[in-house]
């Protein structure tokens, strides 16, 4: 099924109703679709930045809250935003209640320098303008503070790239028409349009004031972790 990607203008305010919608089945097609791997790459993720007990921690657009209760397992301390209302209080079911707030990337309720640690699972191509949002990440990251980014990619070999198609362009909104969301199933695999190519993620971060920017991929190429450290002020 074609889809048609929201415009600029309007992207903010489709992609939190889509995410209010699917809130409910958000972790289990998560699952379902990754067999699990979901967990693993954030685990990856963490590892990648070195996490430490007593770390202020961001979890950007923190969803139902995985990446914020990992972190809190692993002695941190969580702040975690999301735009999408229904998708904090299915991470306020998880306990995690005293740590979520709603608020938009673009605009971070936080001060300069306060956090330690920047995460964000899946959302990077949800974000309606990337510069921006990596301009706020490296604001409110202390002296040396990391940013791991987990997100989708597409595999850059012919073979790979083609079964990749199938089942993320096909299979995945199939089974999002079946157990969850029609629209907001095709919608996921469709909005990676909106996600730049490394080549052009990584002046982007760079720009924003990161240093030592690097990708790590997994799964043949379908999963991506970018990874970076806020310049010395």
């Amino acid at each position: 099924m074609a889809v048609n990607l929201p415009a600029a203008a309007d992207k903010a305010v489709v992609v939190e109703a889509m995410f209010d919608r699917i809130a409910p089945h958000y972790d289990r097609m998560n699952r379902l679709l990754t067999l699990g791997m979901d967990q693993r790459w954030r685990r990856r993720t963490l590892d990648l930045v070195g996490l430490r007990v007593g770390e202020v921690v961001l979890d950007l657009a923190c969803g139902t809250g995985d990446f914020a209760e990992m972190c809190r397992a692993r002695g941190a301390r969580v702040v975690a935003l999301d735009y999408a209302a229904r998708m904090l209080e299915h991470a306020k079911a998880r306990g995690l209640g005293s740590v979520l707030a709603r608020a938009d990337a673009l605009q971070l309720p936080l001060r300069s320098a306060s956090v330690d640690v920047v995460v964000c699972g899946f959302a990077l191509r949800n974000f309606t303008s990337l510069p921006l949002a990596f301009a706020e990440m490296a604001r409110v990251l202390r002296r040396g503070g990391r940013v791991g980014l987990l997100e989708v990619a597409r595999p850059s070999r012919a073979l790979v790239r083609l079964g990749h198609s199938i089942y993320f362009d096909r299979v995945v909104p199939m089974l999002g028409r079946l157990l969850a969301d029609r629209r907001a199933y095709s919608y996921l695999p469709a909005s990676t349009a909106y996600l730049p190519p490394w080549e052009e993620l990584e002046p982007m971060l760079d720009e924003a004031g990161l240093t030592g920017v690097a990708r790590e991929q997994t799964m043949m190429g379908a999963v991506q972790i970018l990874t970076g450290r806020r310049q010395d002020r």
